[in-house]
């Protein structure tokens, strides 16, 4: 399934649900994109394998610090977690808009 188009992701994490909208777009194995939230916008890109998206970002609020995100598209869905550096795993789940 294509993870084209645009997204509302929720990611879940220790300081409450933070939500983003996503703009993505695959070519082959790789995808670039732009997310725009609460914390301002940022240019993505990462890797596609079948229907999973493997990216990073680095933020620096509230801190400093790289998030890791995987995630599985099924249909207008999706679903998956981001590693927070030291402060653990958050899940995150997303609908196409």
């Amino acid at each position: 399934m294509s993870a084209d188009g645009n997204w509302k992701i929720t990611i879940n994490t220790p300081m409450g649900a933070q939500e983003v909208n996503a703009s993505i777009t695959t070519s082959g194995d790789t995808f670039t994109g732009k997310t725009t939230g609460r914390m301002g916008d940022q240019d993505i890109s990462g890797k596609v394998d079948g229907d999973k998206l493997v990216w990073s970002s680095a933020i620096t609020s509230p801190m400093p610090m790289t998030l890791e995100f995987e995630a599985t598209v099924s249909g207008d869905s999706l679903s998956g977690n981001v590693k927070l550096g030291a402060f653990g795993n958050a899940s995150l789940s997303g609908v196409r808009v």
